[in-house]
């Protein structure tokens, strides 16, 4: 009797073919990745002119034009932009408008959209139809009775004058846009969670917030950097120069007759730094929440 011979196969060789595809990129995806280079460098280029503008001195500028290197690379232009405009004090300002805006405009946001989107307030068809119509309205048409209001109630020239408009205004787009989102949201996971006892604020903190964070992270990012960048109502609304922002720093620059382009080239990349900075550490969130908002 021949005892027959059972071959197993050894722990590195499965017996199995594993095909391993590889991604052969063809022509179409070499010449996109050239356009999207060619788009960034333009994108960029403004900026880098901005910064060798801004080390220059105001002789270099007018002998050699806006598009050369510095000669005699300085920082002349942006030492003076500091001291001048006490830019520390108006940074503190703007950063911290800016932050209050986008924490209590993403907080109302939230808190609106939740009783239009889920709650199914009575009417929330309506609601939404004429928030988004309050956010076409024209910020010019706000100054005025603003005014009014704030200097009765005593809080014009203040900084909180600024946190309540841009607040409201915030909010406002926030609403509409996760009204939107959360009127799809999967019944079944509320009804779940109603199931296992969930209150509403339950439901709204442990079901609806960590699945909505990345739309949330976009809003606060975007808040942030509107609120940062306005001009027209921190100058009608903010007289004293110690409540100023870094937008009205920038307009002190700028004369009847005659403006220094380096001083303000200067000025103008130390406005836009704090936003870079803060555009880089919130990215992984902004790419999550615009992946988020593609697939769903």
């Amino acid at each position: 009797m021949t005892d027959a011979t059972v071959q197993t196969p050894s722990q590195g060789a499965s017996g199995k073919v594993r095909n391993q595809s590889k991604h052969i990129r063809t022509w179409g995806d070499w010449l996109a990745l050239v356009f999207l280079i060619i788009g960034a460098l333009v994108m960029l280029f403004p900026l880098l002119i901005l910064a060798m503008n801004a080390f220059k001195t105001i002789g270099d500028y007018n002998a050699n034009g806006p598009l050369t290197l510095p000669d005699h690379p300085t920082m002349e232009g942006i030492a003076s932009f500091w001291k001048s405009s006490n830019f520390p004090l108006k940074f503190v300002n703007s950063f911290v408008i800016a932050l209050v805006v986008a924490i209590l405009g993403v907080t109302l946001s939230v808190l609106n959209s939740f009783a239009l989107g889920i709650g199914r307030v009575k009417g929330n068809r309506w609601i939404i139809l004429l928030i988004m119509l309050a956010n076409m309205m024209p910020q010019e048409a706000l100054l005025y009775p603003l005014y009014t209001m704030f200097k009765q109630v005593g809080i014009y020239n203040s900084q909180l004058s600024i946190i309540v408009i841009f607040t409201v205004i915030q909010s406002a787009y926030g609403t509409y846009l996760l009204s939107a989102v959360y009127g799809t949201f999967p019944q079944a996971i509320l009804e779940a969670a109603t199931i296992d006892g969930a209150s509403r604020w339950e439901t709204l903190l442990k079901v609806v917030l960590p699945i909505s964070w990345p739309t949330i992270s976009v809003l606060f990012v975007f808040f942030f950097v509107w609120t940062w960048n306005e001009y027209m109502i921190p100058m009608a609304f903010l007289m004293d120069d110690n409540v100023q922002t870094i937008p009205l720093a920038l307009s002190a620059l700028q004369g009847q007759h005659t403006i220094d382009a380096t001083q303000l080239a200067s000025a103008s990349l130390l406005s836009i730094i704090p936003t870079i900075i803060f555009f880089i550490v919130f990215q992984r969130k902004l790419n999550q929440g615009i992946v988020a908002g593609a697939v769903k």
